[in-house]
């Protein structure tokens, strides 16, 4: 009897171990949002203001006051621990979350590349202190904490990169100029981890503030309606582009009527000065805000391009 029992016991205990290995397995499998900042955000202050989510074509994220990131896992079998961190855009006002957020993400999560998606502070908020901060705060933020975690996520801490489209274009050429400035007092570990990303994919971006194609919308609800030419020359990525800026990947079109193609153009020759690797694809159409472009067999060959380039990055 005691035998028996003995046996039953362990059958059980080898039952429930393999049960929760399996319940662990599929909880790391699983798409989570976390928060970006577990003690404070910085450069907040506590007001009445709501965050706005709009549903109508797209989702229309506005006033955000807790900043997240939305974490999309690849199966283990076509991981390539490879990690890209996306920044949706919207002209600094609100974040066309799923047209340049989420779609994008879980497109490259079938692909076997873990993507987040940030859900980062916008600059029109009230409850902001110094609110042109607060967005590069937020994004130096998530490249630290993804890099933290690259062990638990599976995810190489070399091969971290973000993305952005026109106004989240200019938050990221902005983190690829200004990744070494201290943004927040560091308080948690992840905090003392560069805040460099290894790669950078730009989407119809942003990138100036100073010249004539400069995109006013972006310029008023970043720095407000008379910034100073400090802050101008801060915020025009393009000046500060130097060999240690990050590999780059730029998309355009053409046609584009709201962030003229110039943008583009003139980070890339920048680049090029600086020897800095970099690969540029401008379309004849395309417009503004094309996202993935599902419906447009030519234009939707530039997240293909994106994903080559990606995998074929060396940084080991």
């Amino acid at each position: 009897m005691n035998t028996i029992n003995t046996n039953t016991v362990r059958y059980l205990s080898l039952f429930f171990t393999i049960v929760t290995l399996s319940f662990v397995s599929m909880c790391q499998a699983q798409d989570i949002t976390i928060p970006l900042w577990k003690e404070g955000i910085p450069n907040q202050r506590k007001t009445s203001e709501k965050e706005i989510a709009t549903k109508t074509d797209i989702l229309r994220i506005g006033n955000v006051q807790k900043p997240t990131l939305a974490c999309y896992f690849p199966p283990d079998s076509i991981n390539t621990h490879k990690a890209i961190i996306i920044c949706p855009g919207g002209a600094y006002k609100i974040l066309a979350y799923n047209l340049e957020g989420t779609t994008i993400a879980k497109w490259f999560q079938e692909r076997g590349i873990a993507a987040f998606v940030l859900k980062y502070r916008l600059p029109t908020s009230n409850s902001l202190v110094i609110p042109h901060k607060a967005p590069l705060q937020d994004l130096q933020k998530a490249v630290r904490l993804v890099r933290h975690k690259a062990g638990d996520w599976q995810i190489s801490e070399n091969n971290v990169g973000v993305m952005g489209f026109s106004a989240g274009g200019h938050l990221v050429s902005t983190l690829g100029v200004h990744y070494n400035e201290e943004t927040y007092q560091p308080r948690r570990l992840e905090d003392s981890l560069s805040a460099r990303p290894d790669f950078m994919a730009l989407l119809y971006p942003v990138i100036t503030m100073n010249a004539s194609y400069a995109h006013k919308g972006s310029i008023n609800n970043l720095l407000g309606d008379s910034p100073p030419q400090t802050l101008l020359d801060y915020y025009s990525n393009e000046q500060h582009i130097n060999s240690q800026t990050p590999p780059t990947f730029l998309v355009h079109a053409t046609d584009d009527r709201g962030v003229p193609v110039e943008n583009t153009l003139a980070f890339y020759q920048k680049l090029k000065i600086a020897s800095v690797p970099a690969e540029m694809h401008v379309y004849q159409e395309g417009g503004h805000g094309f996202g993935i472009a599902p419906n447009n067999e030519q234009l939707h060959t530039w997240i293909d391009l994106l994903y080559n380039w990606i995998l074929n990055l060396d940084n080991k």
